[in-house]
């Protein structure tokens, strides 16, 4: 089981290549070999990084949704239709495949945020908007109106 938590300040090269940090870095070396996959997350302009094993469990629900839905059909075009099978090289780095980076407006600055089984890597321009943005009380499910942090 992963355990990615935390935010990350990381910078990405001209070439699209960015360093994992150790912590992360180790616990992919640990879960799945450094092997992962790099996606579009659905609702955000960010990007969501799955070690192999959870991706595994993931994309037969995925493949599974009906696709008469348009809704179905749309999650199932952003997020298999840009997955990308990525591996980390031996200096703990990985290039980030460049249709990835326009579609979360990648650029220098970025942010490794973890999410439990998953991370996500974001803008540091698109996650400080986000952090000052306050939500939406109508976004709220009755899950999180009952949660107690």
């Amino acid at each position: 089981m992963s355990n990615f938590f935390g935010s990350h300040a990381i910078n990405m090269d001209a070439k699209g290549r960015l360093a994992i940090p150790a912590k992360v870095r180790e616990e992919l070396i640990q879960i799945c070999d450094g092997r992962f996959i790099l996606t579009v997350a659905d609702a955000d302009r960010c990007l969501r990084l799955y070690p192999q094993s959870v991706w595994d469990e993931l994309r037969p629900a995925i493949e599974a949704l009906p696709n008469m839905s348009r809704a179905a059909l749309r999650l199932q075009r952003l997020v298999l239709g840009n997955a990308a099978q990525m591996e980390l090289d031996s200096a703990g780095r990985v290039l980030i495949p460049p249709t990835l980076r326009q579609y979360a407006r990648l650029e220098k600055k970025l942010m490794l945020i973890g999410q439990g089984k998953k991370l996500e890597l974001w803008s540091e321009e698109s996650w400080n908007h986000l952090l000052d943005t306050p939500p939406d009380a109508e976004e709220m499910t009755d899950a999180m109106k009952d949660l107690s942090l």
